[in-house]
């Protein structure tokens, strides 16, 4: 499936054609409310990269499928666990049924984020990683010039240190997976700096010595950035920084969730780019898209699930193996 954006995303169009090469992901799709979350199922199905259940109203899903303009909506076969109207009790059953080992990824529908979160995190709902659940966004931005993810722009409000650390963790481990081998971490906030005024730079000079000191592996992590300066390396350079990050990010750091939604809705409604995103930290990866994202971000986040999943196999001794 190509972009719908003007510009082009080569680089997300690799991501999606190497996960096709995987075996399509078993997954739970809670409560699909409307025709772009079907649609989109349909469609990652279609490419070979999720084989789906949807837990929602069977009724309401047959009548958006008879009255549905989209032939591949109407026609096709959907199988649907009913859980009636309710999408709080869709998404504590897609969330069971993940946790029970019948699926291997979750993918929200057209439920809110905050009914889907709650149902993962319900302590009857299981699925409780080892760290903290942290989103990650990996961005196609046609006037970089490769791969941009950035973290937490969705689930954490406003984290604290260690959940920034658990965030690196869990978006370095996926940038490994996409091929990255020594990912190039920039910390932001608002200034360069460190400021005892602004807390978030003291959690980037922090978040600096834990890296020194091992606690991210094979990575470099420089901060306090300012956004210029981490993704312009003349930026950098003007203000005097001497930097290995600055103009080569793989991964941006945001010190909460406000700048960090902002900062990746500027960069889909003005910037051209696209993205796919997807919860890490959970037993199995969690496809958290906005409703407004397009048809092409919500199938690079299947793409962008199924290589997280391939990557947790192998690191517990079950590497998938490609289709043959």
């Amino acid at each position: 499936m190509q972009s719908p954006s003007a510009a082009a995303h080569p680089r997300l169009d690799a991501l999606i054609a190497k996960a096709k090469l995987l075996p399509a992901l078993r997954t739970a799709l809670a409560f699909p409310g409307n025709e772009a979350s079907l649609i989109a199922a349909l469609e990652a199905s279609a490419s070979g990269l999720i084989d789906f259940v949807c837990f929602g109203d069977a009724a309401q899903i047959a009548r958006l499928q008879a009255a549905s303009a989209h032939r591949s909506l109407r026609d096709a076969t959907v199988s649907v666990v009913d859980t009636g109207a309710d999408p709080n009790a869709a998404a504590m059953a897609a969330v069971a049924a993940c946790a029970s080992g019948q699926f291997e990824a979750l993918m929200k529908g057209s439920l809110h984020t905050d009914e889907l979160m709650a149902a993962v995190l319900a302590p009857v709902g299981a699925l409780r990683g080892a760290l903290r659940m942290t989103h990650c966004f990996v961005f196609d931005v046609p006037r970089y010039h490769k791969l941009l993810a950035i973290t937490d722009a969705v689930v954490n409000i406003n984290p604290d240190l260690k959940t920034k650390a658990e965030a690196i963790s869990s978006a370095i481990a996926l940038l490994r997976q996409l091929g990255v081998a020594v990912p190039k971490v920039a910390v932001v906030t608002a200034v360069e700096t460190v400021n005892e005024a602004i807390p978030a730079t003291l959690d980037a000079a922090k978040l600096v010595q834990m890296a020194r000191a091992g606690e991210f592996g094979e990575a470099l992590v420089e901060g306090p950035f300012g956004f210029d300066n981490a993704i312009s390396a003349e930026a950098a350079k003007t203000k005097g920084m001497i930097s290995e990050v600055a103009g080569e990010p793989d991964l941006i750091v945001v010190p909460d969730l406000n700048s960090g939604n902002i900062l990746y809705k500027a960069l889909v409604y003005m910037a051209d780019a696209e993205c796919a995103g997807i919860v890490l930290g959970a037993k199995v990866p969690i496809i958290l898209t906005s409703r407004a994202d397009s048809g092409f971000a919500r199938v690079a986040s299947c793409a962008l699930a199924s290589l997280a999943r391939a990557g947790d196999a192998a690191a517990t001794g079950g590497a998938l193996k490609e289709r043959g």
